[in-house]
């Protein structure tokens, strides 16, 4: 949900506003190749369940960049959800998980970007809570860290 994230990989990208997605849980099991676990809008029924979220337009010209970079076909693919908004509600097309790890964590870099796009975009509270709770683990690889966080202290200049 981290607009700046988002813009290095597809610079045409647009808040459109926020939006919830009933009957879905967001888990932290996709299963990266890098031992981590990243984020899914897994499919409930459960009419109690919600994921909160932004939504956001691209240029059809960027797809493809994003969907390399989120791995389409390689444990991710695409589905669409009716999303709640304080318009009414909109089809979307989302990214779920297709490789699934239940004991997968996400670094804590990444769980960073996605509570700090929550607060960008004033999702509710009790939900920020919830995604600041869940348990990350430490990234190793340095070069990478310094890279994403590189993302976080632009954010921060502007």
């Amino acid at each position: 949900m981290c607009t700046n994230r988002l813009r290095e990989r597809t610079p045409s990208v647009q808040p459109v506003g926020r939006g919830s997605v009933r009957g879905h849980q967001l888990r932290w099991h996709k299963k990266n190749n890098d031992g981590s676990g990243k984020c899914d809008i897994f499919f409930t029924g459960d009419h109690e369940h919600w994921v909160h979220g932004v939504l956001f337009e691209i240029s059809e010209r960027e797809k493809h960049l994003l969907d390399a970079v989120e791995g389409l076909y390689q444990g991710y693919d695409e589905k669409t959800v009716e999303v709640v908004t304080a318009s009414g509600v909109i089809s979307a097309v989302t990214y779920f998980a297709t490789i699934i790890d239940e004991l997968r964590r996400p670094y804590e870099w990444y769980k960073r970007f996605v509570v700090e796009g929550a607060i960008e975009y004033g999702l509710p509270e009790q939900y920020v809570r919830e995604l600041q709770a869940i348990e990350s683990i430490e990234d190793t690889n340095d070069e990478g860290v310094l890279r994403e966080i590189r993302i976080f202290e632009e954010r921060f200049k502007t």
